[in-house]
């Protein structure tokens, strides 16, 4: 099969090779997905230029964990009905060697999830991590029917998904954006309100917006860049789910936190528990199948370019990064 991997970590252009790799044998189990496209997140570009961790995990990497296409062939105890199958794949390169971006993937039957027909292999490909991320944080905000709920990178992979799904979920939506653009793009998403940060105060602005009482919750991309201002956002009791942080140190004024009884919970979508990740796949796909989520647009790279698509993650593109394998 084609793939591209690295054995040392750097920069993409110098480590990342595409060449011919042994075919890999759906184990017990197992089935083997032959992907369509290959989806770039953050952490696979951190992972290969070892911002992340500097030493190499297995001796040769196949990166990326997210991806779409069809079920070639099922392992021993699998149903045997699932070949053919179109789905999409989760945690394809975590804790393990060689992920998506390769012509074929074996993976464990509980690490795939159904694509519905009226999906595209693009939009496949682009789900995993952020619709799960997104799921959860959202999930994790509790019942939120007549809530408010601060979204901050509101059209970003994971916000933007964040957006649709605590609109669905009953609440109204601040959603947080760079610009006058990206705040049309929150509010066609379903945010109530779009702040845009470029140009207003966002403590201010939702102060006003809130009558001064604060939001119920906050999902938060970048906790080490925003922390400083959760004791003036939340209202008494209120929560925030963070799913990102730019820097590896995040500090919170500890006097207003403490009187407004915030609560702050952290969690990584890779460490989903199995039941968890199920309950999600379960709401997600009549959602997929309805056509209810709007999606990123995307940029297609192909295989034999996966370091300049590894770079446009890199330079924080405004699209859904993907690798066409076939290509």
């Amino acid at each position: 099969m084609k793939a591209a991997c690295y054995s040392t970590k750097g920069p993409a252009r110098d480590v990342l090779m595409v060449g011919d790799q042994p075919d890999p044998v759906p184990q017990r189990g197992e089935v083997l997905v032959r992907i369509a496209y290959s989806g770039v997140n953050p952490s696979d570009v951190k992972s290969r230029s070892g911002s992340s961790n500097p030493a190499m995990e297995f001796p040769r990497v196949i990166p990326h964990s997210d991806g779409a296409g069809v079920i070639e062939a099922v392992g021993e105890g699998v149903p045997a009905h699932l070949a053919g199958q179109r789905v999409w794949t989760i945690n394809g390169q975590w804790k393990r060697p060689f992920g998506t971006a390769a012509d074929l993937i074996a993976l464990p039957e509980n690490q795939i999830a159904p694509l519905p027909e009226n999906v595209s292999m693009e939009t496949g490909a682009s789900l995993g991590i952020p619709l799960l991320t997104a799921w959860y944080a959202v999930h994790a905000c509790g019942s939120l029917l007549g809530k408010t709920v601060l979204v901050y990178g509101a059209t970003g992979a994971v916000g933007g998904y964040a957006t649709q799904l605590a609109a669905l979920s009953g609440a109204r939506v601040i959603g947080i954006a760079g610009s006058t653009e990206r705040c049309q793009l929150a509010s066609r998403l379903g945010a109530e309100w779009a702040i845009n940060r470029s140009e207003q105060d966002v403590v201010a602005a939702v102060r006003e917006i809130t009558d001064g009482k604060g939001v119920d919750a906050i999902i938060e991309v970048d906790a080490a860049a925003n922390a400083s201002k959760y004791g003036e956002l939340l209202k008494f009791g209120g929560d925030v789910v963070i799913y990102g942080s730019g820097a590896g140190v995040v500090e919170v004024p500890f006097r207003p936190m403490i009187v407004s009884f915030a609560n702050l919970r952290f969690f990584i979508v890779y460490n989903l528990p199995l039941p968890v990740r199920k309950a999600a796949i379960d709401l997600l796909t009549p959602l997929l199948e309805r056509g209810a989520l709007q999606h990123q647009q995307v940029e297609v790279f192909p295989l034999s370019e996966i370091a300049k698509a590894h770079e446009r993650v890199e330079a924080s593109a405004n699209a859904k990064i993907l690798v066409d394998v076939s290509r």
